[in-house]
């Protein structure tokens, strides 16, 4: 028994957002683009159309249309099984594509002027810091064709371009993980393209094409580095002690720099916890207040001091690891230019905005709270993305397990 469904791709949007044929048969799903948009506000989930008002006066049409679509795959769905065929995806997606000639596929988007014009939809609807990653990533891909002086399009997106494009990278000395980050983005935008039907290509999709990365020697630091900072007297330099504090709530909650820095006072709940919904993932994050926590709302009357700009904060958050006296030489290394770098440097030097949620982490690890109860804090899915932020020494590990019982 087959059924189609319509959904909207951004429910939640004001904008206008893509509509969606969902179509499960057999025990399977096909996503397909209509195409078609609408403000969430005229989309009726119940009847899976544009809802009959004088609001959106174009909504004879694009019902007329979406029915259109409906009959289109049931009909393809059933020609495929009198041919003899067992239905699949990618033959119910070519019978679709033969009768369905709908917004995107009507134009012919090269690889370049769909990820333009991806980035200008993106830019009502996700962060600045996304936006900022597509484009940088996208002023590679451009270089990188002045480079080998040599036009491509969809269709050269293959496991050679793939070697070349990180050769390239390499050539550039960049960091695995930066070169990570930039295929990462660009699956990001041939999965869209891929989605709308734009993109024939699947090569990016095989387990070769993958987003390297590597595990780099980030900090966190301890109670007692914590509690010397926290301890600074700093009442002749207001903003600086507003940044110490600012920083050591995200310590003591585990909160990204763009959710600790947007802390109110409708965020404390009863006075010992924190309640929001974290920018990043959308995640409702209920954590319990360190003393530490509760002095400095009391200390701002509720009003959590405002930030400065993350590079700003990164820059003084060096210097209060000096004033902390947090100069231990600890040694990092991280794969660069395609060779792996070893550098000694001050523990100071690398405190960042970052290392708050990272110290949270490997903190409250270290005091025994079971990983689960963290990652619900966290606001992290999978026990495997949380262990990332783990920061502990071979020593550390080895105290830890001497509380165990296997070693009593």
């Amino acid at each position: 028994m087959s059924k189609v469904n319509f959904f909207l791709k951004e429910p939640k949007l004001k904008d206008e957002t893509l509509v969606y044929l969902f179509f499960s048969y057999n025990n399977q799903r096909l996503k397909y683009s209509t195409g078609e948009k609408i403000k969430p506000d005229y989309w009726s989930s119940e009847s899976q159309r544009a809802k009959e008002t004088k609001k959106f006066p174009e909504y004879p049409e694009l019902n007329a249309r979406l029915s259109f679509i409906q009959t289109q795959v049931n009909n393809a769905y059933r020609k495929i099984l009198n041919d003899g065929e067992i239905p699949s995806n990618k033959l119910i997606k070519e019978e679709l594509d033969k009768t369905v000639r709908f917004g995107e596929a009507k134009k012919e988007y090269d690889l370049f002027s769909f990820i333009s014009k991806y980035i200008e939809e993106c830019k009502p609807i996700k962060s600045s810091g996304t936006i900022k990653a597509y484009n940088t990533t996208f002023a590679k891909i451009k270089d990188y064709r002045t480079n080998i002086r040599k036009n491509f399009s969809f269709d050269d997106i293959d496991l050679e371009f793939y070697n070349s494009f990180i050769a390239y990278l390499i050539e550039l000395d960049f960091s695995q993980n930066t070169i990570g980050k930039h295929i990462k983005v660009l699956k990001t935008f041939l999965n869209e393209a891929t989605e709308r039907g734009i993109n024939k290509t699947v090569e990016f999709k095989k387990r070769r094409f993958k987003a390297l990365s590597e595990i780099t020697d980030k900090i966190y630091l301890n109670t007692e580095e914590l509690e010397r900072m926290y301890n600074l007297k700093l009442s002749n330099d207001k903003q600086l002690e507003s940044i110490r504090d600012l920083f050591i709530i995200g310590c003591f909650t585990g909160l990204r720099f763009s959710d600790f820095s947007e802390l109110k006072r409708d965020n404390i709940i009863d006075g010992n916890m924190i309640k929001i919904r974290t920018n990043k993932t959308n995640d409702l994050v209920i954590i319990p207040l360190h003393k530490y926590v509760r002095e400095i709302i009391r200390k701002y009357n509720g009003n959590i001091p405002k930030a400065l700009s993350n590079p700003k904060m990164n820059i003084n958050l060096k210097h209060l690891g000096t004033l902390a006296k947090i100069n231990e030489f600890v040694e990092v290394s991280i794969t660069k230019g395609g060779k792996l770098v070893k550098n000694s440097v001050k523990k100071s030097s690398l405190i960042c905005t970052h290392t708050a949620r990272r110290s949270f982490a490997t903190n409250t690890y270290l005091a025994g709270i079971p990983s689960i109860t963290i990652m619900k804090m966290t606001g992290h899915t999978t026990e495997k993305s949380f262990l990332r932020y783990i920061r502990i020494s071979q020593e550390e590990n080895a105290k830890k397990l001497l509380d165990n019982p296997f070693f009593k």
